[in-house]
C-alpha cells in the first residue's frame, strides 16, 4: 500500500493536515476545542476517506471529528490524549525532538537479549522518562533491547496496555509521545534497542468509538474480546492500512527497533496477501530504506511456522516468535504444575523437542487440545524464536500472579537462568526475573465505567477457576496495580543481588563463546536422563564447543556424560559458593576419553568448554 497523506492530524508550518477514514458518516468536521472554539468542514474523497489543509492549527491545538453533525468522536489515529479515552484528540507535531541517534543501525538479531517490562509497574513513578535512570543497570546486566508492553492510550491510568483504544496514541499518564522519544533516544545512546508491544488483534471494551467511522469491525468471526477486526471484509484494505500506517509510525516517528505482534492467532484473515505478510513487508522496506534493523515478532500458539518463514516458501516472513512450548516445558519440570494447558508437558523429553525445533508440539497428539497440534519447521534456524522462563502473560494469568522468584528454590533459580541463557534461541527476561523478584504481578484495569469493570472482574474469576485456581484480586482496586510493582530494593539483597549476577555471567558467557551465540539447532546434541531427571546440551560452532548438563532433581545424582574426548575446563558451576551453593560438586578440568561420569548436586547448572590445542 502506498500512502499519499498520513491519517490522523499531521501539523506544518502554522497548519495542519486532517485525514480520517470515515465511510459511515455522510459529512465531517473538525471540531477545534482549543485555543479558541472553531469548526472545519472537511472534503469527502475516494472510499470514505475526509480530508482538509487548515491554517492556524498547531502543535497542542486539541480537537474532535464532528460526524453528521451530531456524534462529537476523537480521531481514531489521534497521536495524543491528554484527556484520556473520552477526551478531545491533541495535534502532536513528533518532527519537533531533536534525536541523537543519527547513527544508530540496532543490534544483529542472533545479538538480542530481550528485557520484557511493563512501564506502569517497572518503577515509583511509572512513566517512561523514569526508565531511563534504570536502563544502565540492564546494560550492565548484558542486556541488548527492552521490550515495551503496549503504550497506546488505554482507559484510566492502570491496564496491561491490551486495552489499547487509541493505537497511535502513547499513553497520558506514561508522559506521552515526547517521554517515549526521549527513551528511545536514551536507549539508542546506551546500545540498547526497543521492541514495542503492538496490538492488532482487538480494541479495548472502553472508549471504542470506531464503529461510529467505519467497518473496522466483523460479526463473521468471533475473538476471546468480541467482534473480530476486519482484516478480510469489505473495507479491510482501509483496516489494513490504518495498522500498517501506525506500524511505521512507531518506526518513522518514534525511532522503535522492532514490533511485538500479541496474539496473532486470533487475527482472522483469508486474504491472498494476508495482513501479517503485508505488514512484514512494509516495515522491512522501511528497514532497508533507513539502514537499519527492524524486527517483526509475532506471539502465535499455533505452532505454525508459516509464520516465521520467508515469503518464498509460502511464509508471512516475520523475523520470530514467542515458544510458549519451551516456557511450559521448562515450568512443569521446575514446579511440577498440571492444571490447565500444562498437561500436555512435565517430561525430559518435552523439554528436549523444543531444543530441537523450537516447538515441542509439531504434530503430536495434545490431550490438552484434544487433537494433534503444531508442524515441525522447515528451516532449523533458532533465531526465529524467542524463549522465556516468565512473561507477562504466564505471570499474571495465574490468579495469585506469583512469579518463580516467590515460589521455587533459589538452586532452581539459577537452573532456570543457565537453561534459559544458554538455550540456541533468543532469551527473554521478564522484569525483575534477573534477581528474583518476588512481587506478583497481577491483572490490573481502571476502567470509568462500574458496569464494565464488574464484569470484566466476574469474567476474570470463571476464567481463573477454569483453571483449578480459586482467587484473584480484584483488578480495579488500586491495590491490585501497587502490589504489582517491581521492589527495587529486593536486588540489593545478598541473595537476589547473587543471581543477578550469575544472570549477568551467563550472558558474558553467551556473548563471549561462538559455540553459544553462533551456533543453531544443527549444531548441537541433547540427551535426556528421566531417570536422573538431567538434560545433556552440547552445542558447537568451529573449533568452539560447550557442554553444559541440567538436574531437574532437589536430590544430588550420578550420572555419566557422552563427553567428547578432549580437555574441557568448567565455566559456571551453580553449586560454587560463590553463587551460594554448597560448594563444588564436579572437577574444574576434565580429560574426557569420550564419557564422564558426575556427580550433580540439587538443581545443578553446569557448563563445560573444551580447551583448545593449548589446553586454554
Amino acid at each position: 500500500m502506498n500512502f499519499k497523506v498520513n491519517l490522523g492530524a499531521c501539523p506544518d508550518q502554522n497548519q495542519c493536515f486532517f485525514n480520517v477514514w470515515a465511510p459511515k458518516a455522510d459529512s465531517v468536521a473538525v471540531r477545534l476545542i482549543s485555543p479558541q472554539e472553531r469548526l472545519f468542514p472537511l472534503v469527502k474523497g475516494k472510499r470514505g476517506y475526509y480530508f482538509g489543509k487548515i491554517a492556524g492549527i498547531e502543535h497542542g491545538s486539541k480537537y474532535y471529528f464532528l460526524l453528521d453533525n451530531k456524534l462529537k468522536r476523537p480521531d481514531p489515529a489521534s497521536r495524543y490524549q491528554p484527556e484520556g479515552v473520552h477526551g478531545p484528540s491533541e495535534v502532536f507535531n513528533t518532527s519537533l525532538y531533536e534525536w541523537s541517534d543519527q547513527h544508530w543501525t540496532g543490534p544483529k538479531k542472533r545479538d538480542l537479549i530481550l528485557y520484557e517490562l511493563h512501564v506502569g509497574t517497572c518503577t515509583a513513578d511509572g512513566t517512561l522518562d523514569a526508565l531511563i535512570p534504570f536502563l544502565d543497570r540492564l546494560v550492565y546486566l548484558g542486556i541488548t533491547a527492552i521490550e515495551l508492553m503496549p503504550v497506546g492510550q488505554f482507559p484510566g491510568s492502570r491496564n496491561w496496555g491490551y486495552d489499547v483504544i487509541y493505537p497511535y496514541a502513547v499513553q497520558n499518564t506514561y508522559g506521552g509521545p515526547e517521554s517515549l522519544q526521549r527513551l528511545v533516544d536514551a536507549c539508542h545512546g546506551k546500545g540498547l534497542a526497543v521492541i514495542l508491544d503492538a496490538v492488532y488483534n482487538h480494541f479495548g471494551p472502553e472508549g471504542n468509538y470506531l464503529g461510529d467511522f467505519g467497518s473496522y469491525f466483523t460479526e463473521r468471526y468471533h475473538t476471546p474480546w468480541g467482534p473480530a477486526i476486519n482484516f478480510d471484509g469489505p473495507g479491510s484494505d482501509e483496516v489494513k492500512r490504518f495498522y500498517i500506517e501506525n506500524a511505521l509510525m512507531w518506526i518513522n516517528e518514534f525511532h522503535v527497533d522492532g514490533l511485538r505482534l500479541d496474539a496473532i492467532h486470533t487475527i482472522e484473515d483469508r486474504s491472498a496477501i494476508p495482513f501479517l505478510e503485508e505488514l512484514a513487508e512494509a516495515i522491512h522496506r522501511q528497514a532497508e530504506h533507513q539502514g537499519r534493523r527492524i524486527y517483526v515478532i509475532a506471539e502465535s500458539d499455533l505452532n505454525d511456522d508459516r509464520v516465521i518463514r520467508p515469503q518464498t516458501l509460502g511464509g508471512f516472513d516475520l523475523d520470530a516468535q514467542w515458544s510458549d512450548d519451551f516456557h511450559h516445558s521448562l515450568q512443569t519440570l521446575v514446579t511440577g504444575e498440571q492444571k490447565g494447558y500444562y498437561r500436555d508437558f512435565g517430561t525430559l523429553e518435552h523439554l528436549a523437542r523444543s531444543f530441537r525445533t523450537g516447538y515441542t508440539y509439531t504434530g503430536q497428539y495434545s490431550s490438552f487440545r484434544q487433537r494433534r497440534h503444531g508442524r515441525t519447521p522447515v528451516l532449523p534456524d533458532a533465531g526465529k524464536f524467542i524463549v522465556f522462563s516468565q512473561n507477562h502473560d504466564q505471570v499474571g494469568n495465574q490468579g495469585q500472579g506469583k512469579r518463580t522468584g516467590a515460589t521455587v528454590p533459589f538452586g532452581a533459580l539459577k537452573l532456570i537462568a543457565g537453561v534459559l541463557i544458554l538455550a540456541p534461541f533468543l532469551p527473554l527476561l521478564f522484569m525483575g526475573e534477573e534477581y528474583g523478584e518476588t512481587a506478583p504481578f497481577h491483572f490490573f484495569t481502571d476502567y470509568g465505567d462500574p458496569v464494565l469493570a464488574e464484569a470484566v472482574f466476574k469474567g476474570r474469576k470463571k476464567e481463573i477457576s477454569a483453571e483449578g485456581e480459586n482467587w484473584a484480586p480484584d483488578p480495579q482496586d488500586a491495590a491490585t496495580f501497587f502490589m504489582s510493582h517491581l521492589n527495587q530494593r529486593l536486588s540489593g539483597c545478598e541473595r537476589n543481588s547473587i543471581l543477578f549476577e550469575f544472570y549477568r555471567n551467563l550472558i558474558l558467557l553467551r556473548k563471549e563463546l561462538p559455540a553459544l551465540n553462533e551456533s543453531n539447532l544443527q549444531d548441537q546434541e541433547i540427551i535426556t536422563f528421566e531417570k536422573e531427571r538431567a538434560l545433556y546440551l552440547r552445542r558447537w560452532f568451529g573449533a568452539s564447543e560447550i557442554c553444559a548438563v541440567f538436574t531437574f532433581s532437589e536430590k544430588s545424582m550420578a550420572v555419566n556424560l557422552p563427553l567428547p574426548p578432549a580437555k574441557w575446563l568448567c565455566r559456571i558451576d551453580s553449586a560454587d559458593q560463590r553463587w551460594l551453593g554448597d560448594g563444588n560438586t564436579v572437577p574444574a578440568t576434565l580429560d574426557s576419553s569420550g564419557e564422564a561420569s558426575l556427580c550433580l548436586s540439587p538443581w545443578a547448572c553446569i557448563i563445560y568448554e573444551k580447551a583448545n590445542e593449548d589446553g586454554i
